[in-house]
């Protein structure tokens, strides 16, 4: 193993030495030295003398060394990729990030290490290609191949740096068997090729979401297409392409032609007896002179009769010189042939008005001396177009397809959907149920003289004239092609390939009478479908769910012996065997493959192994030695050197997201407490305010459930000064008004004096107490003066009138006169106290008086008393 190393890394060198430095580049790492490696895209910028190799990966704005990010963030980089890693070969132009990455399928190389012109295959190749001459082979993701190795059957899903470092199973010429990516699942059948989108890729003829079954009009396991000729087969991956039904030209329905022959220049030419419907349809009812019998066939009428009905043919109108027959509806006779004496002709005679003269001998009646005058028809012709003619040996009329009837002396119809037939053995005595048809419309088969729409069974259509229905053997219950390829058997047999046996062969099952041949992915199986295999063939040697697939999974190898999916060694990623030795790639991202081995990679100038290439990335470089006799490299600026960067990298989606959240929620915070706040002020100043008013307290829970089992709550606060001094006033007021009601009540006494002892013409006090107080009060001192009330007597002079108030005291907590006994609620925030009452004048003094000496049981009356010299101020 080692030399073999040894030989391979002299091999490199001795190749590179004359060649001018290179530098290879990964994601993060570049290399500079010699190197025959052309995989991958080269990458340069004008203004740069150094250009770059780009092995797979992605690179970005970021990605170092510094030369390599120089080169990337270029405005005039350009890419200059290998076979398989671009669609085209022309320079393009980089767009970041870039990706670089081999296109869906394998590259190939004639040397190792991924160096020398290499070629590429796509996963569209699905046909044996040799790999005689690959070095070393570069797969795509997601991507296994097929390749034989000599006699041996191998499976690659991983790239292959070094193909003499693979296994001895693996030594030998390469060949490519199949290629697929393995993202499809289900996977495809063994017809199908997987692409890289997942789906499967069918060859013409198949069809199916895994290619596992035949298109309509194919057959067979390789699905071809059914016979020519045949518009349809005995079709499916099982079917035997039988033809079922032939292709009719011209048939009636191309050119609505219901019992015709359709032309090339799609005229109908309607069978005799037959003419157009009334809706159009040609050939779709019977002509003058026919009608349909019920067999479905258009039958000519009896002698002499123009029209007849349909089904019976009774005679609906007799043709002119003819008179419906008294015995027989569907007969029209002939008048009897007289001469002017009264003579009655003779049959085989007319009258020539005085005499009666023999017919022609064609006519055995007649009713001229023409053969074109005859009635009946003599032996041996038949009428036809109003002549007679006569027939050939099979009873064909001369000069027609009509047949000829004894019955009836005419030339009749042959049959249903017949265009021509005969009578075998022809001869006075044939009848027309005698007739065999020969010939049938397009779309129609020939069957014991009659013809009809399909073979029936036991019987098939003769190859040989796509017309006759032909009888199978004895052996045959069905059968096609010939009497004896039988499609089932009799006696319980078998029907396979063609033949009868008693058990179905190997690759088929027992289905209806036959053997079925079974999916082309399966070596035996229980039914037809792709997923009934029992048991596989080489090609498709894994059995999984009754499939047969081509691979087990990336991990496992398929094992001969057991016919099973084993599982590689722990070292192995793929592998063509059992045990560490049989490595087609390592699991381990520091270990290379060596002689099917995975042993450590040992990588130098510190680098490591490339993703997806199997192999150092100082292995694809020499580096000369700084000690030996080569010349130096020549110096590269920023070839180890990190990218230094200040440029703001954009924000990510989800941290713009996390940014608007966060404000977001800021504000609804703030929102939040300025609203609580709010609140709290807002009940501060509505609490002052139910103070203020004396509004009920709210009370918790427990002063309402103290109140309900009947104890009393705390008792309220004392009311501030304002409240106390608004209660006063309010009952100050009240007091006010009882007194002012009770002074203008001593008032009403009668007019008379108390002296008269009758009653008083004054409205009683009771009488003003039973009115509303409004009235009273708007016009108790609007009546008589005060005077007239005290002495009753009117006054000598005009009467002087007080003005009418609403309330004719003022109040002595206010300015303001008090317009009722309802006590008005003051504004506590703004009243003021009144000023001190001034003194009572004369007139308020003397209702003082008069009040205090009224009858304590409540009378109101007055006696008047002589006031002269008195003090009352009316009298002075």
């Amino acid at each position: 193993m080692l030399g073999s190393i040894l030989a391979v890394s002299l091999t490199l060198g001795a190749s590179v030495v004359a060649q001018s430095s290179t530098v290879l580049c990964v994601a993060g790492q570049c290399l500079q030295g010699y190197s025959n490696t052309t995989l991958g895209a080269t990458l340069s910028a004008s203004g740069m003398s150094t250009e770059v190799l780009l092995l797979p990966g992605q690179y970005t704005s970021s990605t170092n060394p510094q030369l390599l990010n120089e080169l990337l963030t270029s405005s005039s980089a350009t890419l200059s990729p290998s076979p398989g890693f671009a669609n085209s070969t022309a320079n393009t132009s980089v767009t970041l990030p870039l990706t670089v990455q081999l296109q869906p399928g394998i590259a190939t190389y004639p040397k190792a290490l991924y160096s020398g012109g290499g070629s590429y295959i796509s996963l569209s190749t699905n046909s044996s290609t040799s790999f005689s001459d690959a070095a070393s082979l570069a797969f795509s993701g997601d991507v296994w191949a097929e390749v034989t190795a000599g006699s041996s059957r191998i499976i690659f899903w991983n790239s292959v740096p070094d193909v003499s470092q693979l296994p001895t199973a693996g030594s030998g010429s390469l060949s490519l068997v199949k290629l697929e990516s393995s993202t499809c699942s289900p996977p495809c059948s063994g017809s199908g090729v997987c692409t890289a989108s997942g789906t499967c890729s069918c060859p013409p003829g198949f069809s199916g979401s895994s290619c596992e079954e035949c298109s309509s009009g194919y057959y067979g396991p390789t699905c071809q297409p059914c016979p020519s000729g045949c518009t349809s087969c005995d079709d499916g991956t099982s079917g035997t392409g039988r033809c079922l039904s032939t292709t009719v030209s011209n048939p009636p329905s191309s050119c609505n032609c219901i019992n015709g022959q359709c032309g090339s220049n799609g005229q109908c030419t309607c069978l005799p007896g037959w003419t157009s419907a009334s809706n159009g349809t040609q050939c779709a009812a019977c002509a003058n002179g026919y009608f349909l019998d019920s067999s479905g066939n258009c039958e000519i009428c009896q002698l002499g009769c123009a029209e007849c009905a349909d089904g019976s043919g009774d005679c609906i109108t007799c043709k002119s010189g003819y008179t419906q027959d008294a015995n027989d509806r569907a007969m029209c006779d002939a008048v009897s042939q007289t001469t002017s004496g009264g003579t009655t002709c003779p049959d085989g005679s007319y009258s020539n008005g005085t005499s009666c003269e023999p017919c022609a001998t064609e006519c055995q009646t007649c009713t001229g001396s023409t053969s074109n005058d005859c009635v009946i028809c003599g032996s041996g012709t038949y009428s036809f177009n109003g002549s007679c003619v006569q027939t050939n040996s099979v009873g064909v009329c001369q000069g027609s397809s009509l047949i000829a009837n004894n019955n009836k002396h005419e030339c009749d119809t042959c049959g249903p959907k017949c265009t021509s037939c005969q009578i075998p053995n022809f001869n006075v005595a044939s009848t027309t149920n005698q007739a065999q048809c020969t010939g049938c419309l397009p779309g129609y088969v020939l069957y014991q003289g009659q013809c009809i729409g399909s073979c029936p069974s036991s019987t098939f259509l003769s190859p040989t004239d796509n017309l006759t229905c032909t009888a199978c053997s004895s052996t045959c219950s069905t059968c096609a092609g010939s009497a004896s390829y039988c499609l089932t058997c009799a006696n319980n047999m078998l029907a396979s390939n063609g033949q009868c046996v008693s058990s179905c062969p190997s690759n088929t099952f027992s289905s209806s009478g036959a053997c079925v041949t079974c999916h082309p992915d399966c070596a035996t199986c229980s039914g037809s479908a792709f997923n009934q295999c029992t048991s596989c063939n080489q090609t498709l040697p894994v059995l999984t769910n009754g499939r047969c697939l081509a691979t087990c999974s990336q991990n496992q190898y398929f094992d001969t012996t057991s016919s099973t999916c084993q599982s590689c060694d722990s070292s192995c990623s793929s592998c063509s065997g059992s045990g560490p030795s049989n490595c087609l790639a390592c699991s381990s991202s520091s270990q290379v493959l060596r002689g099917g081995s995975c042993v450590a990679a040992n990588c130098s100038s510190g680098t490591s192994i490339v993703p997806g290439l199997g192999t150092c990335l100082s292995e694809l470089v020499v580096v000369p030695s700084s000690t030996g006799s080569s010349a130096a490299l020549p110096s590269i600026s920023g070839l180890s050197s990190p990218v230094t960067t200040t440029t703001r990298q954009s924000l990510s989606w989800w941290e713009i997201l996390l940014m608007t959240l966060g404000c977001a929620f800021i504000f609804m915070a703030f929102l939040w407490c300025w609203r609580r706040r709010a609140r709290k002020q807002r009940a501060k100043e509505t609490a002052a305010f139910a103070s203020a008013k004396a509004l009920d307290r709210k009370t918790n829970w427990r002063q309402r459930l103290k109140a309900f089992f009947g104890h009393s709550s705390n008792p309220a606060p004392p009311d501030n000064e304002e409240i106390t001094l608004w209660k006063l006033r309010a009952a100050e007021e009240a007091h006010h008004d009882r007194e002012l009601e009770k002074l203008i009540g001593a008032y009403e006494y009668s007019r008379a004096g108390s002296s008269r002892g009758g009653p008083s013409p004054l409205p009683s006090l009771h009488d003003r107490k039973s009115h509303g107080s409004h009235d009273y009060d708007s016009h108790r001192l609007s009546r008589d003066s005060l005077y007239s009330q005290v002495t009753g007597m009117p006054r000598n002079g005009p009467e002087p009138r007080q003005p009418v108030k609403s309330n004719p005291l003022t109040s002595r907590f206010s300015t303001t006169t008090v317009g009722s006994s309802v006590c008005k609620k003051p504004s506590i925030l703004k009243r003021e106290l009144t000023p001190r009452k001034p003194p009572p004048t004369d007139a308020e003094a003397y209702a003082t008086s008069v009040r205090d000496a009224a009858d304590e049981s409540g009378s109101y009356w007055v006696s008047p008393v002589n006031t002269g010299g008195s003090r009352n101020p009316f009298r002075q």
